[in-house]
């Protein structure tokens, strides 16, 4: 227990954090209310480098564990992510609260959400944090619901409109469902094998066939969380719900639950192994499953995408299409050491990648507002809504067009990276033909990428519509230009992000706890000859 303690001071911190922003958001002082975000950012902060000194591999606290080197780099990603993410929800809720409080109102806490909004974000940071450690199918599920449940309240509170409440009750009832489909897939996998234990699992599996009990638990699972990264065939929920929510939730939500949804992916797949199927790659049956996964997230999301007028509905199957992009890494596994054969890096790469250049697109529409009538001022959905605005406003117009070329994967910028690194993964793994379904895609996605590109830097705005204005939120703004100066100035440092994410992909190659237990003990007093001798000779 003292052990698994080490892994967890990280969200220790971040636990902390969550008590504290609760309390300071129901003071009567509005510097302490205020205060709730910088608290938070602390945290994150905190929480950022206590992740970066994590146990890698090598240490006796990550020995059997699936992803010795995961530890580092996921608790280093998510709060450095979580801190642009943070800077863009910023002023989401209690806006109206604080207008009328400071004409006079007496501040009412019951009707005060500023402290709980960020709870409920750290809350799920935190349990995204905890799916890279874990180690355990119960684990792994409560992880998984701590980071999907407060989504579901932030979606649903993040706008007065009817239209957020509408969508965090599809998010809530169609989450629930998904969770219901790999809860009952974790328990067909414990009736299979009769341990909840992932370590244990893999070395049973290693022993002998997984069966047909144990098969169909695996399917389950990984169709179930396909719901979290927002894959096929659990997609339907995504465009409803990213445009229903406030542009800076929409943003949380094509990062968090992904997240979490590819590192519970990585536990259970690791725990099946590549190399316990023919020719040394997965069973058939699951990598026919992640095949059809990949390639029908990449085609739904990218073709249905062209059909949309909503920038927001664009980008939730874009969302979609990246997942399949990422689920191609899952396909190849670790392979070798090297970091073009590793498609698990590949896919914690791109995961990084993809953060970091989503986070710029919904800060730029986040940025901006319009009038709607009765609904007074909204933010900007549309094409139309964005028509023209680099030449009002240049520097989110050159954020948005620089997002959107990394997203389609223009080089030199960030997105081009992480695709090729995809690319050459699937490649040296023999998965020649999804290759060509990503390049494909990558092809149809430009289409309606560039659209958003020619509306924002092109076109002009009709004289009969009036010009978006900017909300009052300025840390929208910064966190709009430091993402697009993120997607340029991270290419100096791709070759160590990518050794990073290699490290972090790769399986345990030692035996773990549970295998040492086979193993026959031999005595520090009784030398073996060979060793003897080659000491003797050294000498």
């Amino acid at each position: 227990m003292i052990e698994k303690l080490q892994l967890l001071h990280p969200e220790i911190a971040l636990f902390i954090t969550t008590c504290v922003v609760m309390i300071l958001g129901l003071s009567k002082s509005y510097t302490l209310r205020k205060s709730c975000a910088i608290v938070t950012a602390i945290g994150l902060v905190i929480t950022a480098w206590l992740g970066a000194i994590s146990p890698t591999a090598g240490d006796d606290a990550v020995r059997g564990a699936l992803f010795p080197g995961l530890l580092p780099y996921a608790k280093t990603l998510i709060p450095i992510v979580g801190l642009l993410l943070l800077a863009m929800l910023s002023g989401t809720v209690d806006r109206g609260l604080e207008q009328s409080v400071s004409r006079g109102k007496i501040f009412d806490p019951i009707r005060a959400t500023r402290g709980e909004f960020y709870a409920f974000f750290l809350f799920s940071l935190t349990g995204v944090m905890l799916c890279a450690t874990a180690d355990d199918l119960i684990w792994l599920f409560l992880a998984l619901e701590l980071t999907s449940l407060p989504t579901y309240i932030m979606v649903a509170m993040s706008s007065r409109r009817l239209r957020a409440s509408e969508a965090g009750v599809k998010y809530f009832f169609l989450g629930a469902f998904g969770a219901a489909i790999f809860l009952y897939g974790f328990a067909l996998i414990y009736g299979a094998f009769g341990t909840t234990n992932l370590p244990e699992i893999r070395v049973a599996i290693g022993a002998g066939p997984v069966g047909a009990v144990g098969m169909v638990g695996f399917v389950m699972a990984i169709v179930g969380i396909a719901f979290k990264i927002a894959a096929f065939p659990m997609h339907f929920y995504t465009p409803d719900v990213y445009q229903g929510a406030a542009s800076p939730v929409s943003g949380f939500l094509a990062f968090a639950p992904k997240a979490a949804g590819f590192l519970a992916l990585m536990m259970i797949v690791g725990t099946i192994g590549w190399s316990h199927g023919a020719g040394g790659g997965l069973p058939e049956e699951i990598r026919t499953l992640l095949w059809v996964m990949a390639a029908l997230s990449m085609t739904v999301g990218n073709v249905l995408a062209l059909l949309q007028t909503s920038v927001k509905r664009m980008l939730a199957y874009s969302s979609i299409a990246h997942s399949g992009y990422m689920l191609v890494g899952l396909v190849v596994g670790p392979g070798r050491s090297d970091i073009a054969n590793n498609g698990v890096a590949a896919m914690l790469f791109y995961l990084l990648c993809y953060g970091v250049m989503n986070v710029g697109a919904f800060a730029v529409l986040a940025s901006l507002q319009k009038r709607a009538g009765e609904d007074g001022l909204v933010e900007v959905d549309t094409l139309d809504d964005i028509r023209g605005v680099a030449r009002q406003y240049p520097w989110l117009g050159w954020a948005m067009v620089l997002s959107i070329f990394s997203m389609i994967g223009f080089p030199p910028l960030l997105g081009f990276w992480g695709k090729l690194m995809l690319l050459t993964s699937a490649i040296s793994g023999d998965e020649i033909a999804l290759a060509l379904v990503l390049a494909v895609n990558s092809a149809i996605a430009g289409w309606y990428y560039l659209r958003i590109a020619r509306a924002t830097w092109l076109e002009r705005r009709p004289e009969h519509m009036d010009a978006p204005l900017l909300t009052p939120v300025v840390s929208r703004r910064v966190v709009a230009l430091v993402s697009a100066g993120a997607v340029v100035a991270m290419v100096v440092v791709i070759a160590p992000l990518q050794r990073a994410s290699a490290r972090a992909g790769q399986p345990d190659a030692r035996p773990s706890l549970v295998e040492q237990i086979d193993e026959p003990d031999v005595s520090p007093e009784i030398e073996p000859v060979a060793m003897r001798d080659s000491s003797r000779d050294e000498g």
